[in-house]
């Protein structure tokens, strides 16, 4: 992005602001533990403050498997049955979403947000020359939040850092293990910031959602 997306403004807030809004908004949702670099949480902690479901800022670590296993042992006793990751980079998810991902889980032990692969699909070789068409039939794109029970998922990650692997997703290290997780679909707007013009894109949703002015 050459600038920190997660701060950058989007409709008149910073972008994180957005996925909080939506979780604490969330019935479905009890606790938000937020997870961001060391050096950014006295920041946060600021920012989160509006939102009273945000009871922890934690600071991640290098890797994803880390950064997840942090949140997870921010937890209190009680600790929740089920845990929602979520990439903060993902600002228009929204609470209808959010609680759709945990009906499923409840009724599937796990979950995951999804929209189905629309476009065709060709594999390229090291020249990025086309050598192979791909099958769309049955393919999704993964999408967050990925919605685990907190005991299941924390023993995964913690077999993943003890053989120092790494992860991309929490629904690869289920599908790794054996496990299944039910895809729900999201016909709304669930994109990740990842270039600038991925921030003009989600200016214009929120502004057509109405949600552009500062609560």
């Amino acid at each position: 992005m050459g600038f920190d997306k997660i701060s950058a403004p989007l409709g008149g807030r910073p972008l994180i602001a957005h996925s909080l809004s939506a979780f604490n908004d969330c019935p479905d949702v009890d606790h938000i533990v937020l997870v961001c670099a060391a050096d950014r949480i006295a920041e946060f902690q600021s920012l989160a403050a509006e939102f009273p479901k945000v009871r922890s800022v934690v600071a991640g670590g290098k890797e994803r498997v880390e950064s997840v296993l942090a949140g997870i042992a921010a937890f209190a006793d009680p600790r929740p049955i089920f845990v929602a990751v979520h990439d903060g980079a993902r600002p228009l998810i929204t609470p209808e979403a959010v609680s759709a991902c945990y009906q499923a889980a409840r009724e599937f032990g796990a979950s995951v947000s999804a929209e189905p692969v629309t476009d065709t699909l060709h594999r390229v070789n090291s020249q990025s020359l086309t050598v192979e068409t791909v099958s769309r039939k049955n393919l999704w794109r993964m999408q967050t939040p990925q919605i685990l029970e907190l005991t299941v998922l924390e023993s995964l990650l913690q077999d993943v850092r003890e053989a120092g692997g790494t992860i991309t997703d929490e629904i690869s290290l289920l599908i790794r293990s054996g496990g299944k997780a039910r895809v729900v679909e999201n016909s709304d707007w669930n994109i990740k910031v990842t270039v600038p013009r991925d921030l003009e894109l989600a200016e214009m949703i929120l502004e057509r959602r109405g949600k552009k002015s500062v609560p």
